[in-house]
């Protein structure tokens, strides 16, 4: 079974940027091999994808986030990151990482608030 953990979120100013974190665990697992995605989802609403990495490193980002968020791996720590940058009020969520497209669990989330 894999397990997702995320981090990094928290209370930004807007204009700031965070880094977020998901480690990804599991029984023979073999993180190099999979597409990855972060989600995010506000309450209320469907959760959406923002951004994607390939096994080959291949980014790609939904249109309100590109130019300011950057998908990144590390494969020998199991690890995948969302730089974000330049971040806007609506940028409030609590942001998931999982497959793409997501077939496993989710995790916990990390919550990341931008506000004044």
């Amino acid at each position: 079974q894999v397990q997702l953990v995320e981090s990094g979120g928290g209370l930004v100013q807007p204009g700031g940027s965070l880094r977020l974190s998901c480690v990804v665990s599991g029984s023979m697992f073999m993180f190099r091999i999979y597409d990855m995605g972060w989600y995010r989802q506000v309450p209320g609403k469907e959760r959406e994808l923002v951004a994607t990495i390939t096994s080959a490193f291949n980014t790609n980002y939904e249109d309100s986030v590109k130019g300011r968020f950057t998908i990144s791996r590390d494969n020998a720590k199991n690890t995948v990151y969302l730089q974000m940058n330049n971040l806007k009020p609506e940028d409030t969520a609590v942001y998931y990482c999982n497959k793409s497209p997501p077939t496993w669990g989710w995790g916990k989330g990390t919550l990341v608030t931008v506000s004044s």
